[in-house]
């Protein structure tokens, strides 16, 4: 009686150990609630109204930086649309034009990325509001033996690098990397 109690008990122990859960960090989910800022690989599309030779769209370098004509080269990474196009008036207005009147928004987000027991793995287009499971049916759905049930997820955040596991239906971010996990049986 005691050996199978205690081998009831190792047993469980040994198959929680499998599982691997990772419950995500909080800030993985509250990141999602915070005004988007850019980040390297960005496509940022730019209007200085009045001024079409200016308005383009530009993308962010592995600096962070962007280039942009008359003023040189900006920060933009970590920074909001609304604080770039306030970098890009102020510039503009010393000396080159006298009221600028600028928008800056995304023009392509940076990739996703899906790896694991998915059909086709790979780098993918953000499209804003994708969830997990978009993302798993724009990379061909799940191979035959594919966790269905949820999905690992690595963001990065104010410059950290968090991991955590999320079911199919949580949205995803720009730059996400998913792991699609193999099922036990």
């Amino acid at each position: 009686m005691k050996t199978s109690l205690l081998a009831l008990v190792l047993g469980a122990v040994v198959l929680s150990g499998c599982t691997g859960y990772r419950q995500p960090p909080e800030a993985i989910h509250e990141s999602l609630l915070q005004p988007y800022t850019f980040e390297t690989s960005d496509q940022v599309r730019v209007t200085v109204f009045g001024q079409p030779e200016l308005s383009n769209i530009y993308t962010i370098d592995q600096t962070g930086k962007m280039s942009f004509p008359l003023i040189g080269r900006i920060v933009a990474k970590g920074k909001t649309a609304e604080q770039v196009a306030q970098i890009i008036e102020q510039r503009l207005r010393n000396g080159f034009i006298r009221e600028p009147d600028v928008s800056v928004e995304v023009a392509q987000y940076r990739p996703v990325f899906i790896m694991g027991e998915v059909r086709s793995a790979g780098q993918y287009n953000y499209i804003a509001g994708m969830t997990a499971q978009n993302a798993i049916a724009t990379a061909g759905g799940f191979t035959p033996r594919a966790n269905q049930l949820d999905v690992d997820i690595t963001r990065q955040v104010n410059g950290e690098i968090l991991q955590g596991r999320v079911p199919l239906t949580d949205p995803l971010k720009p730059g996400d990397t998913l792991y699609i996990r193999e099922r036990l049986f």
